[in-house]
């Protein structure tokens, strides 16, 4: 009686490893879970009436792509319905025949127009399945290819808030099963179509030699439909409740060969550890499989004993006509033949139609993640700014993050000019990294004006804004291309091909402004060297290597306004010292340089000093002025100077708790 039952959720086991390792069972919602049990819920012909909706996504996407190919599939498996059909008939007409009075040779001659006419349709069947087969191929690539694209450049499109949003970010996780399932959904599209064509083809022909053959074949095939479609049901709940588990397993094991473990895996016995937990995991997760294997088997045995005693009193009934004449040898001959193909055709088309129910799941994930992609992108268009920078100008702007109650910036004023090295410090958490964000147009203050030469950032063209900005981050990204790739990539854009040897030139100017030219010189392939140790015969740098990368890709971008975000954090004192110098070089007539860092020599130099703390602007001013009032910055500054024995007492100084409030005006002296 279990077997009978619809497949219920029930809590899965949870392993030792799985309590030790990560607290219990895991529940991260990558967009499975988002289905849980969906089509539990599903009978074959709901499925089957919901077939437009389920496909039409895919459907739509590949008559954008490759409508020649699409059409070419749908003929195929149209034609090859009715060549299955056609074929029946013959088959038919071969055995009436046969069957028929006369000698053998006299029969066999009066069916070779009949066998021709077979041999016809099963070449022209074969065509058919040929020409569709090479149709799939040429339209399935391109259709991944065509939703892939639709996702990447969905998501590179959107605010940066929608980026850091968990809840953006959970549908984007799900959605990058969208293409690889829109691909899928070609062939199961295609191969539910032709079951369907099939099966209608077979039912026309049993209901042409008899109308009581039709409901016999559904007596015989409906007890395999039924089992497919309820070993699919509890593969894809297995699937839901263990995926979490499954995929945790995976995670070790990648730990396990992971570059960046692999010293704590040797030198501290992690891989050992480590190991053993993978192994106890699997073994659960095996007790799984050996459950669902022994369900399946108990299942498809149940439906093959009930196909069985349908078959019995199908061909009991076949008998029974024949006997009473009514239907003929080859009209019973044809419809063994038909039941049996109507038969696999139906089992065929629930199988096809699970896959095909499954896999639009995450296509309409894709889906919904575009349309939500498309809410929350960038606006385009808006005012222009001027060519040349003049000032950036923050009045009394407030910022907060969704997900947190306290601001992380609350009534900051501050200006920026052209030629100035303005200085932003602060301890963890004061808010630095939120204002770098703002001046780079990636976030919009809550209230409060954020102007460029007098245009509110929020109506201004936001893509100008970006253009007219030069990010330098800590952690900026070190792209796995060419040393040449990596700096030129500052402003990736420039592609004319006639411009090619100055671009190249300029590329090794920004180098050699870098520093990064030495390190040119011992790469084996110079520029044109892979930085990638995952792919043979490419190249590695260091952490201190890599900023001289990331500050001649910087200059090479020759943007209005540099953001430097703890520029120097991997570099030696040597190397420090003439970062900054190089650094302050930048600023210009028309360029202004903003410096993030932790370390006050660096900032000492710069033209404006700006204190934050917790989110608000506490003191400003120079070097000097700010050491003189005492307050944060003076503050910072002994501290760290008194680690290098600075200190004439000794001391190392406390920050205060409360600090001196910036002067009103918010320009530079």
């Amino acid at each position: 009686m279990r077997l009978l039952k619809r497949p219920a959720a029930v809590q899965p086991a949870v392993s030792d490893s799985e309590r030790r390792l990560f607290g219990g069972p895991l529940r991260y919602d990558a967009g499975w879970s988002n289905h849980d049990y969906a089509r539990l819920e599903g009978r074959l012909l709901a499925t089957l009436r919901s077939m437009p909706r389920m496909a039409g996504g895919t459907l739509r996407l590949a008559w954008d792509t490759d409508r020649p190919a699409l059409l070419t599939v749908a003929a195929s498996e149209a034609g090859q319905g009715v060549t299955s059909a056609v074929g029946l008939l013959v088959l038919s007409e071969v055995l009436r025949t046969l069957l028929a009075a006369g000698s053998p040779a006299e029969r066999l001659h009066a069916a070779l127009p009949a066998l021709a006419a077979g041999a016809v349709v099963a070449v022209l069947g074969a065509v058919l399945a040929s020409r569709c087969t090479a149709a799939i191929g040429r339209l399935e690539p391109k259709i991944e290819r065509a939703a892939h694209e639709q996702y990447l450049k969905a998501a590179v499109e959107v605010e940066l808030e929608a980026i850091e949003d968990g809840e953006f970010r959970r549908l984007l996780d799900s959605a990058q099963w969208g293409p690889p399932s829109a691909r899928r959904t070609v062939g199961a599209c295609v191969s539910t179509l032709g079951g369907i064509i099939s099966l209608v083809a077979t039912a026309g022909v049993l209901t042409v030699l008899h109308p009581l053959l039709l409901p016999m074949l559904l007596l015989i095939a409906a007890p395999r439909g039924w089992g497919a479609m309820r070993v699919a049901q509890r593969r894809y709940l297995s699937v839901i409740t263990w995926v979490e588990h499954v995929r945790a397993a995976r995670l070790i094991g990648q730990l396990l060969i992971s570059r960046t473990s692999a010293p704590e895996v040797r030198v501290h016995g992690v891989g050992r550890y480590l190991l053993g937990h993978y192994r106890n995991m699997a073994e659960v997760a095996e007790t799984e499989a050996t459950r669902l294997a022994k369900d399946k088997a108990a299942t498809e045995l149940l439906a093959a004993a009930l196909s069985g005693a349908a078959a019995l009193v199908t061909y009991g009934a076949m008998g029974a006509l024949i006997v009473t004449g009514r239907m003929d040898l080859a009209v019973a001959g044809t419809a063994v033949i038909a039941v049996r193909t109507g038969s696999a055709s139906l089992g065929a088309l629930v199988a096809t139609t699970n896959t095909l129910h499954e896999e639009s799941l995450y296509v309409r994930d894709l889906e919904r993640f575009v349309a939500e992609a498309a809410r929350r992108a960038i606006p385009s268009g808006g005012l222009p700014l001027a060519e040349r920078l003049g000032t950036v100008r923050l009045r009394d702007v407030d910022f907060s993050y969704p997900d947190r109650d306290e601001p992380a910036l609350r009534g900051v004023s501050l200006t920026i000019g052209a030629g100035q090295v303005v200085a932003l410090v602060g301890e963890n958490g004061s808010g630095k990294s939120t204002l770098v964000k703002l001046l780079a147009g990636l976030h919009l203050p809550d209230s409060g004006s954020l102007t460029w030469d007098g245009v509110e950032v929020k109506d201004a063209d936001r893509r100008q804004v970006f253009d007219r900005v030069a990010l330098l981050t800590q952690d900026f990204e070190r792209w796995p291309v060419t040393a040449r790739t990596n700096i030129a990539i500052g402003r990736p854009g420039e592609e004319d091909p006639e411009r090619a040897v100055d671009r190249d030139a300029e590329v090794v100017a920004a180098a050699e402004y870098a520093g990064a030219d030495r390190i040119v010189a011992q790469l084996p392939h110079g520029y044109e060297t892979l930085l990638a140790r995952v792919f043979r015969g490419a190249s590695e740098l260091s952490g201190g290597q890599w900023q001289k990368f990331g500050l001649a890709r910087t200059r090479y971008r020759d943007a209005r306004v540099l953001v430097v975000d703890e520029p120097t954090s991997a570099l030696d004192p040597e190397a420090e010292i003439a970062a900054f110098d190089s650094i302050r070089g930048l600023a210009g007539p028309e360029r202004a340089v903003v410096l993030v860092t932790h370390r006050m020599s660096g900032v000492r130099y710069a033209d404006v000093i700006y204190v934050l703390h917790e989110g608000r602007l506490v003191e400003r001013g120079g070097h000097e002025e700010l050491v003189a009032l005492g307050g944060r910055y003076a503050a910072m500054y002994a501290m760290q100077a008194a680690q290098f024995g600075h200190d004439p007492q000794g001391r190392s100084p406390s920050i205060p708790r409360q600090s001196a409030a910036p002067r009103n005006d918010d320009s530079v002296t």
